[in-house]
């Protein structure tokens, strides 16, 4: 399954098809067209917002489902635009239409005596105008289908470029931890050779350097070292940021909606980093500290385009 991006664009396009006539043949629909754009950006929750114009307000909620088929997250704006052109002739009047508005005049004149009859030039505007709605909304709902497939493709193609950038991440901060994990014995053999040397000259400043035997001086250097030790250890930290790492690994592969879930490991992944940090004692550990934050960081940043 593929991992999508919240952020994309995509514009379509769809002409309003004309009327049947009686011998089965489509009548022009005065150069009707319709555009639709749609383009997002990230959101913590689907998030929709709609530019139609007046005749067309009323296809909101068929919209609305078809993006919220389409999306789980992110801030979509659906803008429709339609676009006429000026005919050069009238349009054919079609037999429904006549009949049609001959019942209405009825109607009209039976309620309202003194109403003029319709010109030939009313009716004209009339029979031009009657049914191109319901020919733009079928213009509208199938550019729109266009526009949303093409918008989660583009959403698709973003997500791919996201997976390979975190993986790039993954690999450097595998890098940090796999040099971070044999400078820890290090530094507590340099430590453990400062505490002989200080606990030497401490002695020595107090002339006692005669009263205590060299095992009892090597054996107070082990025991400060050791203590040290397990105050910079940092080995269950190395251990949960390879986990956690595995596991946005694990995700990234598997696709589907995992932005939330991510976005909560990386803030495991930055609580490793700042806990190494704080036990960092020797300048190696904490650039890489350092290091590991600047490339969490970028991944954070990535991430939160996910959907």
């Amino acid at each position: 399954m593929a991992v999508y991006s919240m952020t994309g664009f995509a514009h379509a396009s769809a002409g309003a098809g004309g009327a049947t006539d009686e011998v089965g043949q489509k009548a022009p629909a005065a150069g009707a067209a319709v555009s639709v754009e749609a383009r997002s950006v990230n959101s913590r929750f689907l998030d929709l917002a709609f530019r139609l114009p007046d005749e067309l307000r009323g296809l909101e909620p068929a919209l609305r489902e078809l993006l919220g088929a389409a999306f789980r997250r992110g801030k979509i704006e659906l803008r429709v635009a339609t676009q006429r052109e000026a005919d050069s002739g009238w349009p054919q009047p079609q037999p429904e239409q006549l009949s049609k508005l001959s019942r209405l005049e009825s109607t009209v004149a039976g309620w309202l005596p003194k109403a003029q009859p319709l010109s030939v030039n009313e009716a004209l505007l009339w029979c031009r105008q009657g049914g191109a709605s319901e020919r733009l909304d079928e213009a509208a709902l199938a550019a729109a289908r266009e526009a949303i497939a093409g918008l989660r493709d583009a959403r698709a193609r973003e997500g791919a470029r996201l997976v390979d950038v975190l993986m790039e991440r993954i690999d450097r901060l595998r890098e940090l931890a796999a040099q971070a994990a044999p400078l820890v014995p290090a530094v507590v053999q340099r430590q453990q050779q400062r505490f002989l040397e200080r606990w030497n000259e401490a002695l020595h400043n107090a002339g006692a350097a005669g009263s205590v035997s060299a095992d009892a001086l090597r054996d107070r250097a082990l025991s400060e070292a050791a203590a040290y030790a397990l105050r910079i250890d940092v080995a269950e930290e190395l251990a949960r940021l390879s986990a956690h790492l595995d596991e946005i690994t694990r995700l990234l592969q598997a696709g589907g909606e995992l932005g939330k879930r991510l976005d909560f490991l990386i803030q495991e992944l930055q609580r490793e980093a700042n806990t190494l940090g704080s036990k960092a004692s020797a300048l190696e550990l904490t650039n890489v500290s350092v290091e590991m934050k600047v490339a969490i960081e970028q991944m954070r940043e990535q991430v939160q385009n996910i959907e």
